[in-house]
């Protein structure tokens, strides 16, 4: 191979990994999140406040 094919394996290959290194701490940074909420709501539910969602909410049973 030549030079020029060689280096520009390294650098696709660098930014190969950068991509994904930025996927594994966007990963992480939502697992963070969710755990944060996941506390939280173990929390309210034991000082026995209602839970903040920030979801879709609840389904209501109709009570006709």
């Amino acid at each position: 191979m030549n030079e020029k094919t060689e280096t520009g394996q390294r650098s696709r290959k660098q930014a190969i990994e950068a991509q994904a290194k930025l996927r594994r701490e966007r990963a992480a940074e939502k697992l963070r999140e969710n755990l944060g909420r996941r506390k939280q709501q173990v929390r309210a539910r034991r000082s026995g406040q209602a839970d903040e969602t920030n979801g879709l909410p609840a389904a209501k049973m109709d009570e006709s």
